[in-house]
């Protein structure tokens, strides 16, 4: 019997000097993942293990879009993320192996509803939508390992309305890549297609209607977004 449904269109990031896009399957982020922001949110960041949690594929927006302040917060945040794109999908993949499943790495911006995560932690609920809302996970043009190699250095920084908000380094992560796939591919099974937003250094911050903020990755350029 013939039904009418809807088509839906598949979430993809562009790719740098390509006509092709990088479809995109599930959204996987690292929780606190550099030391210093690890402490600015009360945290101690030499006692746990990596923590995830997720963002829907279709939160992805590319760079220079425009997006409308979000509902239900007064306290949008923003949070500089490297983005790894996973080219070969596995299990129990072992550390050394990790970087070979990685495809590619883009600029990412982990946004927040930081006042609806806060109540969600007093109450001992789950973060989904204080991360996962709509056009939460702007993200520019992916670079392929071919001509980026694997960044593990480099600076990261954001800025607002060219006020500088956040100023790190990639090597500053407590979890590094290899260690972030392996990690989570004990708990999932990675496919082609998932990308790991990989944890922001120190600085996360307010965003208001009207600001612009840049994410810039050193050797992967930049990411910019307008809150409307």
């Amino acid at each position: 019997m013939a039904q009418d449904i809807p088509k839906v269109e598949q979430p993809s990031v562009a790719i740098v000097g390509s006509d092709e896009r990088f479809p995109v399957r599930r959204i996987y982020c690292v929780g606190r993942n550099y030391a210093a922001h690890a402490r600015e949110m009360g945290k101690d960041p030499d006692r746990e293990p990596p923590f995830f949690f997720s963002k829907p594929g279709d939160t992805v927006v590319p760079d220079g879009a425009t997006i409308p302040y979000p509902p239900q917060t007064e306290n949008l945040h923003f949070e500089a993320e490297l983005v790894v794109a996973i080219g070969t999908g596995g299990r129990d993949i072992a550390e050394s192996d990790a970087l070979g499943h990685v495809w590619g790495y883009a600029v990412g911006n982990d946004l927040t509803r930081r006042d609806m995560q806060a109540v969600a932690k007093d109450m001992g609920r789950p973060w989904d939508l204080a991360k996962g809302f709509d056009r939460s996970a702007p993200i520019a043009a992916m670079h392929p390992v071919s001509g980026v190699g694997h960044p593990d250095k480099g600076a990261i920084k954001l800025w607002v309305n060219d006020d500088l908000k956040q100023d790190g380094d990639l090597s500053e992560m407590i979890w590094p890549v290899p260690a972030i796939i392996a990690f989570l591919s004990q708990s999932v099974e990675l496919a082609p297609g998932d990308l790991i937003m990989t944890g922001t250094p120190a600085g996360v911050g307010k965003l208001a209607s009207g600001d612009v903020c840049r994410v810039e990755i050193e050797g992967l350029g930049s990411l910019t977004t307008t809150i409307a």
